[in-house]
């Protein structure tokens, strides 16, 4: 069979036609490996000390400058009050 470009011109991916769809096969028969990481979608490990959710409302000028601070607030929030625990000012 005369295989065609599977890309157009603008790089765009074609539809297979019927004759390229009857050539294929089962992932888990070519590749196996691949299939079974495919299945395994099991995400992050456990961690050893899990978070667990608490919501707090605090005033929106505070709320507003620790997301100022940029990404990883929720770490950097976390190490104040950890420090604030450990010197027992909680």
């Amino acid at each position: 069979m005369n295989r065609s470009p599977v890309t157009g011109d603008e790089g765009e991916v074609r539809e297979p036609t019927a004759a390229e769809m009857s050539l294929m096969q089962p992932i888990a028969d070519v590749d196996p490996g691949m299939a079974k990481a495919a299945r395994n979608l099991g995400g992050r490990p456990k961690s050893d000390a899990p978070k667990t959710y608490i919501g707090f409302r605090f005033v929106a000028d505070v709320v507003a400058h620790i997301k100022a601070s940029g990404k990883g607030y929720n770490a950097r929030v976390e190490k104040v009050l950890r420090d604030a625990l450990d010197r027992g000012k909680l």
